[in-house]
C-alpha cells in the first residue's frame, strides 16, 4: 500500500512573514536579509556568501543604516499617518475635505456632486435626504469612480449649497469645502 504524502513544511520569514522563497518579491527585503542568513541560510546562499565576503562593508553600512534612523526621529510619526497594505503598498490617510463639482450633461441639465461628507462622521443617505427636501430636488447616495460614496444631486445648486453644509453640519469648516472648477480645486471661501 502507498504512503500517503505528508505537507510541505514552510518556513516562514520573521520580518515579513512571507515563506522565506518569496522574501525577495516583498516590501522590505533589506530587512529580511539578516534574518535569512541566520535562520534559512539555504534558501539564499548568495546572502551567505555576500556576508562572508563583506563583512567589513556589512559593519559600515549597518553604522550608516543606524545613523539614518536615528537622525530621522521625525518619520517616526508618519507610520502613523501612513497605513501599510498588503504587498508593500502604502494608503494615505484621507484629507478631510468636502469637494463639490458641477457636472454639467445634455447642455442644459447639471448634476452637483458632494464629496467627502462621510470624513466628517456625517451620514450620506441622511445628508442626501436633506439636501433633496432643502433644495426640492432629487438627492441620492452613489459609488464615485473611485469606489467612495458620494451624493448626486439633480440640478445646479453649488450657489447655496456651502452655507447649507456649514448651517446643518456644525463639524464641517467652510474652510474644508473645495470646489472643482475647470479641473482646479477652488476654495469655497
Amino acid at each position: 500500500m502507498a504512503e500517503k504524502p505528508q505537507p510541505a513544511q514552510v518556513l516562514y520569514c520573521g520580518v515579513c512573514g512571507l515563506p522565506a522563497e518569496y522574501c525577495e518579491f516583498g516590501p522590505d527585503f533589506e530587512k529580511c536579509k539578516p534574518w535569512l542568513i541566520h535562520n534559512a541560510p539555504d534558501a539564499y546562499p548568495d546572502l551567505l556568501k555576500e556576508a562572508n565576503a563583506k563583512d567589513a562593508d556589512k559593519v559600515s553600512d549597518q553604522l550608516q543604516s543606524t545613523s539614518i534612523s536615528a537622525g530621522g526621529g521625525s518619520s517616526t510619526s508618519k507610520p502613523e499617518e501612513v497605513k501599510r497594505l498588503p504587498g508593500g503598498k502604502i494608503k494615505k490617510k484621507d484629507k478631510q475635505e468636502v469637494i463639490i463639482e458641477k457636472v454639467v450633461r445634455n447642455k442644459r441639465k447639471c448634476i452637483t456632486t458632494v464629496k467627502g461628507l462621510e470624513l466628517f462622521g456625517v451620514k450620506l443617505s441622511d445628508a442626501s435626504k436633506k439636501l433633496g427636501k432643502k433644495f426640492a430636488t432629487g438627492a441620492s447616495v452613489v459609488k464615485g469612480p473611485t469606489e467612495k460614496e458620494q451624493i448626486d444631486v439633480q440640478g445646479d445648486i453649488s450657489y447655496d449649497i456651502v452655507e447649507f453644509i456649514t448651517d446643518t453640519w456644525s463639524d464641517v469648516p467652510e474652510a474644508a469645502i473645495f470646489f472643482i472648477e475647470d479641473g482646479k480645486k477652488v476654495p469655497a471661501v
